[in-house]
C-alpha cells in the first residue's frame, strides 16, 4: 500500500494549544471523555450530528440512534436535499 506524503499515520490529540501524536487507546479515550462531557453538559445545546447524503441508510440510522439514545439529543441533520 503506497502512502501519500503528509497523510496522517497516527491519531493526534489536543494538548494545550496544539496537537500531538497519541496512541489509538489514548485518542479513543479522549473522544469518549469529550462525548461524556457533552452529554453531562446538556447535549441538546452542546452536541449535534450532521450526516452526508452519500452515507448508507444503515449509517444514518446508527447516527440518529447514537444521537438520540446515547447523547440524548435530537440535533440531527443531513444534506439529503442535494
Amino acid at each position: 500500500m503506497a502512502r501519500q506524503r503528509g497523510r496522517l499515520t497516527t491519531p493526534l490529540v489536543r494538548d494545550g494549544g496544539g496537537l500531538r501524536p497519541a496512541s489509538w487507546d489514548e485518542a479513543l479515550d479522549t473522544v469518549a471523555t469529550g462525548f461524556d462531557q457533552a452529554r453531562r453538559a446538556d447535549a441538546s445545546t452542546s452536541f449535534g450530528i450532521f450526516s452526508c447524503s452519500k452515507a448508507t441508510n444503515e449509517m444514518n440510522f446508527l447516527a440518529q440512534k447514537f444521537a438520540r439514545q446515547v447523547m440524548r439529543t435530537n440535533n440531527i441533520d443531513s444534506c439529503n436535499r442535494t
